[in-house]
């Protein structure tokens, strides 16, 4: 059944994209009527008739731009040129046939012609590469399938869109400044006729962070381009050199440049910016004042006057030349300031944010915003919270204030943060705040709030089962619940409760998570209460923490935080507090109980992808350390409904600072040898 169904495929993928199967059919034939797939068509007695180039023009070959177009000069060329027709069928898919083949054919003949063209006004220079490139024939469709992957970019979503055209131009530009031969003349032409007809490449209306990221990358090739290119030979339009022939002192300056200024440019920083700006002036300045002398006394006399290979020095003065045009054209990314306030001033104060959230009410994490480490920024009545981490501004929750100021909050506090070199995310935000980021952010699902809703709760029939014998069970056995403020509670209680807490946190091998997760320090809140099972010898066999949730001027729910035990106390303690808790708070008139989100518990289809299967493999070798895959499966006992949590950031390149930022916002008061101890125990846990 396997070569049927793959035939069929064959056959339907053939039927979508005629145009490239029927190049890539013509390619074929022609190079076995001719041997071009196996011996080099340069040597052929046909090469000269077909072959296009300013010459054959000159001769009066006037059909060799159509013919050379079939004819690829040595059989390894075969298999990169059929490779690149990926993009051909890609934009033949995307766009039909006749706009691929448009483009094709123009690129192809506009490539070809141009070329011949440049050519012959460049040889009237005394320029040797133009006049040796001026007598050279060439065969190959590599223009025109050059064109159509430059046209297959355009369709790309941003901000790949930006960095595939960054990746493209920076190839073909190296490859024609150090490598030129008549071919990558023509690709350079192909390119830029795509650019005059599209006009896609716009680098100032990405995202201010796409443009810093891609200056950073530009640079950090720069570097590398100026290593590679001194250590081999080059034969391009500034002449050949030998490996190692050129000026180590431009290599090692080159070098130093890049090494002082790519993370500041990364970062957005104004001082990088001015420093790659005046060095690109330099190079902008050398290479017109090179250029001059070339073509009044010639490349030799210079040589001999200063011994120097000018080859390389050209050519790395051209590149940095074309990064300078970038870098003037995004230069309003460049006024990062990593100190600056990022909403307006003055910044909220920790009673302004208590003050909104029982003005406006909040989600069920929105409390947590209140908890050291916090920074606040407002934008009109909207107010986000935040900490800044490892270059992130790490938003906790959603934004705070009206529900219609949100979108604009978020898009406001992105814009700043942003601005001031640093990578926007939030974490566990709702459906809300998702729908407000810019389009193309990225969302991960990093856990799921569980709510029980409070009135008219009843634990009664089958499904309660659990709560209901835990609590006859703690009836029998004589505990006693009690919910009160641990300010109210005897001094007797709260070292009994501060003794737990250091046992719970013993075993663990890392300190207490913060962020999302608190401790008793939080716990002493006024506005915090605490649900005690106290045992019939005055023992305390387990404890818990619940934030208010405002709503509409009043406390309309409370959000469960820390969860304690006593070992060897009432077994069921857990489900007896939480049931205990929850007649009372409905007996309150609340309406709704969240038993808050286990991190990296949340249930993914099969197709969810490689960052699902990530965090999968992440909750698996942390259960044994904090447990979250079964705290979520306890809280199942309570028949939650569920609201996801979402991990809100612009793109892949962003989760490398954000996995750390996390890791510093939960954990930060772990030292590196707890971290390499818990690390030597999860690898042991999980072999």
């Amino acid at each position: 059944m396997g070569e049927p169904v793959t035939v069929h495929r064959l056959t339907a993928t053939v039927r979508r994209v005629p145009a490239t199967a029927a190049l890539a059919l013509v390619l074929l034939v022609v190079g076995a009527a001719s041997a071009a797939l196996w011996t080099p068509f340069a040597a052929s007695s046909l090469h000269e008739t077909v072959a296009y180039g300013l010459p054959a023009l000159e001769a009066g070959r006037w059909w060799t731009p159509v013919t050379g177009t079939f004819f690829l000069s040595v059989p390894w060329l075969y298999a990169p040129v059929i490779v690149g027709l990926i993009g051909m069928g890609f934009l033949e898919f995307r766009r039909g046939s006749r706009v691929a083949a448009s483009y094709f054919i123009g690129g192809q003949l506009g490539a070809v012609l141009g070329a011949s063209l440049v050519l012959w006004l460049a040889a009237l220079l005394p320029w040797p590469w133009a006049q040796e490139q001026a007598g050279a024939l060439d065969v190959g469709p590599s223009p025109g399938v050059v064109a159509c992957l430059a046209a297959a970019v355009t369709l790309f979503p941003s901000p790949w869109r930006l960095r595939a055209w960054t990746v493209l131009i920076a190839v073909l530009s190296v490859t024609f400044l150090y490598w030129g031969s008549l071919n990558d003349l023509e690709h350079l032409i192909a390119v830029g006729l795509v650019l005059v007809v599209d006009r896609s490449l716009r680098p100032q209306r990405v995202s201010v962070r796409e443009q810093r990221l891609i200056a950073f990358v530009v640079v950090c090739g720069l570097g590398a381009i100026d290593i590679l290119t001194y250590l081999s030979p080059t034969t391009g339009p500034f002449g050949d050199s030998a490996p190692v022939s050129g000026s180590w002192v431009d290599v090692a300056v080159n070098t130093v440049v890049v090494l002082l200024v790519a993370n500041g440019i990364r970062r957005g920083r104004r001082w990088a910016w001015v420093l790659l700006v005046a060095y690109g002036i330099l190079n902008a300045l050398i290479l017109l004042f090179v250029a001059l002398l070339v073509v009044a006394i010639g490349t030799g006399v210079i040589q001999q006057t200063v011994d120097v290979d000018l080859t390389v020095t050209l050519a790395s003065s051209a590149t940095w030349t074309i990064a300078l045009v970038y870098l003037i054209l995004v230069r309003a990314a460049f006024r990062a300031r990593p100190k600056a306030t990022l909403g307006d001033a003055p910044a909220p104060s920790l009673d302004d944010v208590k003050a909104e959230l029982r003005a406006t009410g909040g989600g069920t994490l929105s409390w947590m915003t209140t908890w050291d480490g916090m920074a606040y920024a407002r934008f009109g009545r909207g107010i986000v919270a935040f900490q800044r981490r490892s270059g992130v501004a790490l938003v906790l929750g959603d934004p705070l204030g009206p529900e219609e100021a949100r979108a604009a909050t978020v898009r406001a506090f992105v814009e700043r943060a942003e601005n001031a070199g640093l990578a926007p995310c939030f974490f566990s935000a709702g459906e809300a705040t998702r729908a407000a980021v810019p389009d193309g952010w990225r969302s991960i699902v990093v856990a799921d709030d569980t709510i029980v809703d409070l009135p008219g709760l009843k634990f009664t029939g089958k499904a309660w089962g659990a709560v209901r014998t835990s609590l006859n069970r703690a009836e029998r056995e004589g505990m006693t619940f009690r919910l009160s403020r641990l300010a109210d509670e005897t001094w007797g209680v709260r070292q009994q409760l501060r003794a737990i807490s250091e046992s719970w946190v013993g075993d663990k091998g890392l300190p207490e998570m913060g962020f999302t997760l608190g401790t008793l320090h939080e716990a002493a809140d006024p506005e915090v209460r605490v649900a005690l099972a106290v045992s019939p010898a005055g023992d305390v066999d387990g404890f818990l923490s619940w934030l208010p949730v405002y709503g509409e001027g009043r406390v309309r729910g409370w959000t469960l935080d820390l969860m304690r035990r006593r070992d060897g106390g009432f077994g069921p303690v857990m489900e007896y507090l939480i049931g205990s808790s929850a007649q009372q708070f409905s007996a309150e008139g609340a309406e709704v109980l969240s038993l808050s989100g286990a991190p990296l518990a949340h249930e993914y289809p099969p197709d969810a992808g490689a960052i699902a299967d990530l965090q999968e493999r992440m909750a698996t070798m942390l259960e044994p350390v904090y447990g979250f895959a079964s705290l979520h499966r306890f809280k199942q006992k309570f028949h939650p409904r569920y609201e996801t949590m979402h991990l809100l950031y612009r793109d892949e390149a962003d989760l490398t600072r954000i996995g750390a930022a996390l890791t510093r916002a939960f954990l930060p008061h772990a030292t590196l040898r707890q971290f390499a101890a818990a690390g030597v125990d999860l690898v042991r846990t999980e072999r």
